[in-house]
């Protein structure tokens, strides 16, 4: 197999503008650490060979001694591993508590904070769902135990959701899946090919832009302005590029947690069916509206069976239980079900009987979890407008994280900062594509209130040590499809 490998111009453009010449430290680190920042986000996958030393510096404009100076000191770092012949592939230091590497989770480390996670312990009744769905297996344990739709009981409860929710639904409309980013990769199976464009949010979620990228899709950003959705330019993107597919998620955005209007959804949902174009519904963090309800589903404004819509009991219940969903119409669940056992052959029984205990339980487990979430949010906010006042810090009226506006194009070298200072944070440029949201940083308020107060201190300390300029409070950028100007 050819290994894999960025080209110089990539890179380049990865990297931005990584050099500071208003900063101490010479240029050599600051590459080495802006390559480490690519690596560590997620931007850089691992075991990819970076471009030669002389290539490379003719294209930054700096001398090959920086060049070889700075990936010196990320083969120190454990950054690089080099072989003759081979040339420079990335990596990362071996050793017990290593952080995942492109993933938005990591395993804690002694003392640390880590905001790189938006994800709740286990909520109320999770483990007598456990202990229920145990009781409940040996009526199952006859047959054979594969199902690539899912149990009958747990289609129709979740079938029965969203009709509460004013969209009608059969438990022929739903397959039962591990977990909502299992059923995206489904989807994407089914319905999209090399070369084809996916219309998305800018930001949107990062494992969706990864998804989209391994079935060699090409992303088609529409940037979220200063609120709200574009409208206008969703509507100009399927006109203009036709894309096979158009990945939303208008319910507590990850990673700005805004909520899509009814009025929105309706424009789009018609625009879409003009140009033929399927759109998937991100559903996953419908379960955390804090200020409210959110609107009806996305697929209420749809009379041409063009939305499919992905739900997961992650956020609301919890993420170790690995149960989601797919809503669609009949013959495009019979189409899934028919792709999937090339990926898998069906959903564990336990764990689906576990969350239909959990769907038959009372409502007020999941108010319990806003009430949690929302505590958390105005401290978090309280917090930043305390110690960082001149962060613009919009408050969602759901999810479970903030979308920080920072004064400066900051943010990955704001995560290298934090790390030092014992805080992990996913730098803003990880929810983009190209190099984009170098001012933005999303926040999650999972944590205890009191941890989420020490890290903004920390937070604040790591930004004091980036030497940058203030800008007045309340001053503003706009957020461009592509680009942050």
């Amino acid at each position: 197999m050819t290994p894999r490998s960025i080209t110089s111009a990539a890179l380049v453009r990865h990297l931005g503008g990584w050099r500071d010449d208003s900063r101490p430290d010479p240029a050599y680190r600051q590459l080495a650490e802006a390559i480490r920042m690519l690596i560590l986000d997620g931007r850089l996958p691992l075991d990819v060979r970076l471009p030669g030393e002389r290539e490379l510096a003719s294209a930054l404009g700096v001398s090959r001694t920086t060049v070889t100076t700075g990936f010196g000191l990320l083969r120190d770092g454990g950054h690089l591993v080099s072989r003759h012949g081979s040339g420079s592939r990335t990596s990362v230091p071996a050793g017990p508590g290593r952080p995942s590497i492109g993933a938005l989770i990591s395993v804690d480390t002694p003392g640390g904070i880590d905001l790189g996670a938006s994800a709740l312990p286990a909520g109320a009744g999770v483990h007598q769902a456990y202990a229920s769905a145990l009781e409940a297996l040996p009526a199952h344990l006859p047959g054979h135990g594969y199902d690539a739709r899912g149990l009958p009981a747990l289609r129709e409860a979740i079938a029965e959701r969203y009709a509460r929710r004013g969209l009608p639904t059969t438990p022929d409309q739903i397959l039962v899946t591990l977990g909502a980013q299992h059923a995206f990769s489904l989807t994407l199976q089914l319905l999209v090919g090399p070369g084809d464009r996916v219309l998305i949010d800018h930001p949107t979620y990062p494992h969706a832009v990864d998804a989209i990228a391994r079935a060699s899709a090409r992303p088609v950003p529409v940037g979220l302005p200063t609120t709200g959705w574009d409208v206008e330019g969703v509507l100009a993107a399927l006109r203009q590029t036709g894309p096979r597919m158009a990945y939303l998620v208008p319910d507590f955005h990850n990673p700005t947690g805004r909520c899509m209007d009814a009025e929105s959804r309706e424009r789009i949902a018609g625009a879409a069916a003009r140009s033929r174009t399927t759109i998937v519904v991100d559903e996953t963090m419908v379960d955390l509206a804090l200020d409210g309800p959110p609107p009806r589903p996305f697929a209420a404004h749809d009379r041409d069976g063009l939305v499919i819509t992905l739900g997961s009991m992650s956020k609301g219940y919890w993420g170790g239980l690995r149960i989601g969903w797919i809503r669609a119409d009949v013959g495009t669940v019979a189409a899934l079900s028919g792709v999937r056992p090339a990926v898998d052959l069906g959903t564990p029984i336990v764990e689906q009987l576990a969350a239909l205990a959990l769907l038959a339980g009372p409502e007020s487990r999941l108010d319990e979890r806003r009430a949690l979430l929302r505590e958390r949010r105005d401290r978090l906010v309280a917090a930043l407008e305390t110690h960082l006042p001149e962060w613009r810090v919009p408050t969602p009226p759901g999810g479970n994280s903030l979308w920080v506006e920072l004064p400066d194009a900051v943010s990955s070298a704001l995560a290298a900062s934090a790390e030092r200072h014992g805080v992990r944070v996913i730098a803003g440029p990880r929810f983009g594509v190209d190099g984009a949201f170098e001012r933005f940083l999303r926040l999650p308020y999972t944590r205890p209130a009191e941890e989420l107060e020490d890290a903004v201190v920390r937070l604040a300390r790591a930004y004091e040590d980036l030497g940058v300029g203030l800008r007045p409070v309340g001053a503003s950028v706009a957020v461009g499809a592509g680009a942050v100007v």
